[in-house]
């Protein structure tokens, strides 16, 4: 039975469980929807099993199919190791995927400016951007080979995983223009008391960086809105009489297309530090070093010059 199974039906295999559909995992795989169908068809022939199952309006691993994720994973991912990071990796050329996972409290342009120039030297890669989340189980996603680096701030990084540092900010307040605190300024007291806005906690009791810190110092702001999407959040303020408080490359890039301003905190924060993180599985990939290497390059293109941070 094993001559009869070839690494393009474990791939199948694998993604048509993950993703629990067929037609997702078409559009995954770049393939047709019937070519993905005979596939399963034959896996399912092969495993005496019927592997995916509906459910309601959903479809559903069986159990068998479940034993088989794993083991389906680590045979692509042994294969990738031992046709990709085999031999050098060339960009112009390479054939491989790349996944990411990123906090959307970075700089606007950092994702964009890194998709475009991971496009631009690697035409043949794919691209798959994750979001990142307090309770996004990132450490299991990167040690399974699910996620190639992870980047965002963290007051205290892991310690279990490489790092590289992409540069330090500083903490603002992003305000409308017509806010009062442009023309009278603010205190602690007032700035406390101000309508703030902050994104949605991801689960219940979690405090994000700013309140973290506030926290530590028995203090408490008056959040009065809050928001999922960070990107939405400035055009928010700008049309209303609440305070964003975050890192001021962040700030720099809507004080140009929005009526707003840059006000400094009364309240003394330490600097926001932004890292890439990623596993020793892929410390020695070749396409791993080569994605490290353009995240660590856009940040710094990106980069305030007073905020510079050696990158490690």
């Amino acid at each position: 039975m094993f001559d009869r199974i070839d690494l393009h039906l474990i791939r199948v295999l694998h993604t048509v469980l993950t993703e629990r559909s067929v037609s997702r995992a078409a559009l995954r795989l770049g393939m047709h929807q019937p070519a993905v169908s005979a596939s399963l068809k034959r896996l399912r022939e092969l495993a005496g099993d019927p592997l995916l199952v509906r459910s309601g309006a959903s479809m559903v691993p069986t159990v068998a199919a479940l034993r088989m994720i794993e083991p389906a994973a680590n045979i692509l991912r042994s294969a990738e190791v031992m046709f990709s990071d085999a031999r050098s990796f060339d960009p112009a050329t390479a054939n491989h995927g790349f996944s990411i996972a990123a906090s959307d409290y970075l700089d606007p342009m950092f994702l964009p400016q890194l998709v475009t120039q991971i496009k631009a030297q690697a035409p043949h890669c794919t691209i798959e951007i994750h979001p990142l989340s307090a309770n996004a189980d990132y450490r299991n996603h990167l040690a399974q080979g699910e996620i190639d680096v992870v980047i965002g701030n963290w007051p205290k990084p892991p310690e279990d995983l490489h790092l590289g540092r992409l540069f330090g900010d500083e903490v603002v307040c992003l305000v409308a223009r017509h806010h009062p605190a442009v023309r009278r300024g603010w205190d602690v007291d007032a700035w406390l008391a101000a309508e703030h806005i902050a994104p949605t906690p991801t689960h219940p009791g979690a405090r994000g960086f700013i309140d973290d810190h506030l926290a530590d110092q028995g203090l408490t702001r008056n959040i009065t809105a809050r928001c999922p999407h960070f990107g939405l959040i400035p055009a928010m303020v700008a049309g209303s009489l609440l305070v964003l408080t975050t890192g001021r490359q962040y700030c720099d890039r809507f004080t140009a297309t929005l009526p707003v301003q840059i006000r400094p905190c009364p309240v003394s924060f330490p600097r926001m530090m932004y890292y890439q993180l990623w596993h020793e599985r892929t410390h020695a990939s070749n396409a791993g070093r080569w994605l490290r290497e353009q995240v660590k390059t856009v940040a710094a293109s990106l980069r305030r010059p007073e905020a510079e941070v050696a990158a490690a």
